[in-house]
Formats: structure tokens, sequence, C-alpha cells
């Protein structure tokens, strides 16, 4: 498998542990730790994967802000986080930075 799809499915991996952490209730809810848990091993350990043959600074810097756009996503339209023309952004600069690393890696 190609190292930027271990390192999507690592970024898509972090969305899922971040966002199952919130439903954790303070790590007091077993079902969705043990989500976390398992979401948070596969995703460090895809990212480790990946970054054999992507930069490490790109690899990671593609990670955490994939995770972040997706968790952002996530809460505005889940958790009813504000939907600002700031945040909208914020988001669309992080993305282009990724797009940016992607096309220069």
């Amino acid at each position: 498998m190609g190292a930027w799809v271990l390192l999507a499915v690592a970024s898509a991996l972090e969305i899922v542990w971040v966002i199952a952490m919130k439903y954790t209730e303070g790590f007091t809810r077993m079902l969705p730790l043990a989500v976390m848990l398992v979401a948070m091993a596969g995703s460090v350990g895809l990212l480790g994967l990946a970054v054999r043959d992507i930069p490490v600074g790109t690899g990671y810097a593609v990670w955490t802000g994939i995770g972040a756009v997706g968790v952002a996503i996530y809460g505005i339209a889940v958790f009813a986080e504000p939907l600002t023309l700031l945040r909208v952004g914020g988001i669309l600069t992080v993305v282009v930075g990724i797009a940016m690393l992607r096309v220069t890696a």
C-alpha cells in the first residue's frame, strides 16, 4: 500500500480517536474508550509506516492537519459548534497548507 494511502487512513483514524475521546465522558465510558485506544494505536502505527517513505515533517503536518479539519467539521456538524466566517477561513487555510505539503513532498 502506498505511503500516502497509509497516511490518509492514519489521518482518518486520528479523527476517529479524537471524536471517540469526546464520547468517553472523561474516560468513564468503556466502549468509546476502547474505540479511542484502538483507533489511536492504528493511527500512530500507520503514521509510523507512512513516514518511512514520506518526510517526517510533511507526514506529521498532513496527519495533524487532516485530523484537525476532520474533527472541526464533525464538531460543527454534530456538536453544533459555531460556523463562522473566520472558522471556515481557518479550516480552508489548513486544507491549502495540506495540499501544498502534498505537492511539494
